[in-house]
């Protein structure tokens, strides 16, 4: 499979099993879950065909490991960053000290201002390292880096939640508990 052709099947398989499953004519589980087979065949359909073989190799290689194959390997289903109602199951877990979250500089004003929010997913997404950070922060531009006060926002009674892939969720991120990195 080309690369252009491996792209356009990740992102449509992160639009399914994210946002919009019914475009693949698919329905999530209570826990985010969708069927192989009915997905591979809507990849088909929508002229983004892929082998079974070729989707456990996209799940392989998809550095940020952002999907997950159930213990028998018939359903599939994203580790976080959904719009769409799911528990993923997700036990909380006492964050590191220091997290951050990248983005773009043109959102920092606002970001510093109101602190971060889930702008329509389930949870705001952190990262355990700076250099996670700021490949996130630089997907749509020059990064800009905040520095999470997890251990303050911890002890104050925020909860946070770790995804199998390591990234860190919690509900909203307050400005009091956030400082410009970069």
């Amino acid at each position: 499979m080309s690369d252009s052709n491996f792209k356009r099947a990740s992102k449509f398989i992160a639009l399914v099993l994210r946002h919009k499953p019914e475009v693949a004519g698919l329905t999530l589980d209570a826990e985010g879950w969708a069927p192989v087979d009915p997905l591979l065949r809507s990849l088909d359909a929508s002229g983004r065909p892929l082998s079974r073989s070729e989707l456990v190799a996209l799940v392989a290689a998809d550095e940020k490991g952002r999907y997950a194959f159930s213990p028998d390997g018939e359903r599939i289903r994203a580790q976080q960053g959904h719009s769409v109602a799911v528990d993923l199951k997700l036990t909380a877990a006492s964050p590191p000290s220091k997290l951050y979250h990248g983005t773009v500089r043109g959102a920092l004003a606002a970001i510093l201002a109101e602190g971060l929010s889930k702008m329509g997913r389930n949870h705001v997404h952190l990262s355990p390292d700076i250099e996670t950070a700021t490949k996130v922060g630089a997907r749509r531009g020059k990064p800009a880096i905040l520095e999470v006060d997890a251990a303050a926002m911890a002890a104050d009674g925020h909860v946070f939640f770790r995804s199998e892939n390591g990234v860190w969720l919690t509900e909203a991120v307050p400005p009091s508990y956030l400082l410009r990195h970069r």
